[in-house]
């Protein structure tokens, strides 16, 4: 039995659909963590077993890990509360329960920065990773996917690239740095799942086929779109002001401009792009098959 925790999110959609399609062949059940069942794919209906409620509720956990061999952790981020509250706090009731059923493996996801000099300060990703460190205490062996930026952010910035022509963030232009699909990780985590030879606890760094700079990205979106689209960077300071301004939780939106700065001085370089680290689609893909739909709607 494989529990996937958000299933109907970013990465868990993309896991859910191909896991309904693997999992029966290798003979594996599959049950879901979800608040909304109406939000669940029509496939999936009658083909996994639905536990209703949110993973953060200790009973609900009780009830999706018995008979559990392996579960898919995701924590949906929650700006309103702080960092520790929504990643480390959200987790342990997890933990207790994971021990507590016996469950052999998880897969969670998580952030690359581990073993750099900027893990420590380094906003929502120190805070991951103290997760992962959390998670590791249960028993279960543990592997975390230590994901670069998503390409799915850039969906995000898609009215102000039709409307306006650019799109903001706060790097240097021309530092390089990985960047992966969620359909790449959702792949990544069902390999692990369904093949659970592996033990003891570490990370799997996801780093899509290239490095890239926001001016590239600029300039592969112009080439795709057939308009001049250009980066604008938006200076930290505007932008926590602007995500205070919305209500966020003041902590929360601190570890974000921390993680910002962190990713500008380097966090994401240097893990060594190998077979095992490369995830297979280009910028170049997933701009023509995601982010040009939606640009150009």
């Amino acid at each position: 039995m494989i529990v996937i925790t958000a299933p109907t999110g970013n990465i868990g959609r993309h896991l859910l659909s191909g896991l309904l399609t693997s999992a029966p062949a290798a003979g594996e059940e599959l049950r879901v963590i979800v608040r909304d069942p109406a939000r669940l794919p029509d496939e999936a209906r009658g083909a996994v077993d639905v536990v209703t409620g949110s993973h953060a509720d200790a009973d609900v956990l009780d009830r999706a890990f018995d008979g559990a061999d392996a579960v898919f952790w995701l924590v949906p981020p929650d700006a309103a509360l702080t960092p520790h509250d929504a990643y480390i706090g959200f987790s342990r009731p997890a933990v207790k329960a994971l021990a507590a059923h016996g469950v052999g493996h998880v897969v969670g996801i998580s952030a690359l920065g581990r073993g750099t000099a900027l893990a420590d300060r380094a906003g929502i990703v120190t805070t991951s990773l103290a997760m992962d460190d959390l998670i590791a205490e249960s028993g279960a062996a543990y592997r975390a996917l230590a994901c670069a930026s998503f390409f799915e952010n850039f969906l995000e910035e898609a009215d102000s690239i039709r409307e306006h022509g650019f799109f903001t963030d706060t790097v240097e232009a021309d530092r390089k740095a990985p960047l992966v699909a969620v359909a790449d990780i959702a792949a990544a985590a069902a390999d692990l799942l369904l093949d659970r030879s592996w033990t003891g606890t570490g990370s799997i760094p996801l780093l899509g086929p290239e490095d890239l700079s926001v001016n590239d990205l600029a300039r592969i979106m112009t080439a795709q779109f057939g308009r001049p689209v250009r980066y604008e960077r938006q200076a930290l300071d505007d932008m926590y002001t602007t995500l205070v301004g919305y209500g966020l939780n003041e902590a929360f939106v601190q570890s974000i401009v921390d993680m910002k700065r962190a990713k500008d001085e380097g966090l994401d370089a240097g893990i060594t792009r190998t077979p095992e680290t490369t995830s297979p689609t280009s910028f170049e893909q997933w701009c023509a098959q995601v982010l040009k739909p939606a640009v150009l709607s």
